[in-house]
C-alpha cells in the first residue's frame, strides 16, 4: 500500500471542551479557523494546527483524566518573560522557574486541563 501523508496536526480531547477552547483562543491570541461550539475548535499555527475536541463519549478510558500527560504541546516564544507574563494574566502562571538548556531558555506550564505546556525562547545565534 503506498500513500502520502497530506498533513498532520495535535489534537487534544477535554470533556473541558468549552474551557480549554476559551483559554487557547486567549493564549495564542487568536480565534479558531474551525468552531463547532462545545464540540470542536481548531487554531493555525506556524506550520501546524491544534485541534481541540470533546470526545463523543467522554467515560471512554482513553480520555479519562490523567494525572502526568506524557506528550508536551511546544510553543516557540520569541520572549519568554513576556509569555510567562501573558500566561500569568490568563490565570495559568508557570509554577516553576526558567532552566536553561542547550537550545535555549524554557519553562513549563500547564492548561486548565492539565496539559504541559513548555514555552521555549531559541539561543540567540551569534555570528562574529
Amino acid at each position: 500500500m503506498v500513500f502520502q501523508y497530506t498533513n498532520a496536526f495535535v489534537a487534544i480531547a477535554s470533556v473541558n471542551c468549552e474551557t480549554l477552547m476559551n483559554f487557547y483562543t486567549k493564549l495564542l491570541e487568536q480565534k479558531p479557523v474551525i468552531l463547532v461550539p462545545n464540540v470542536y475548535a481548531e487554531f493555525s499555527l506556524l506550520g501546524m494546527r491544534l485541534g481541540i475536541f470533546k470526545p463523543k463519549n467522554a467515560k471512554e478510558s482513553e480520555f479519562e483524566a490523567v494525572s502526568k500527560s506524557k506528550i508536551s504541546l511546544c510553543l516557540e516564544v520569541s520572549n519568554l518573560e513576556d509569555a510567562i507574563a501573558h500566561l500569568t494574566v490568563l490565570g495559568y502562571p508557570p509554577p516553576g522557574k526558567i532552566s536553561i538548556a542547550s537550545h535555549g531558555r524554557e519553562i513549563y506550564a500547564y492548561d486548565p486541563d492539565g496539559n504541559r505546556l513548555i514555552l521555549h525562547q531559541a539561543k540567540e545565534e551569534r555570528c562574529d
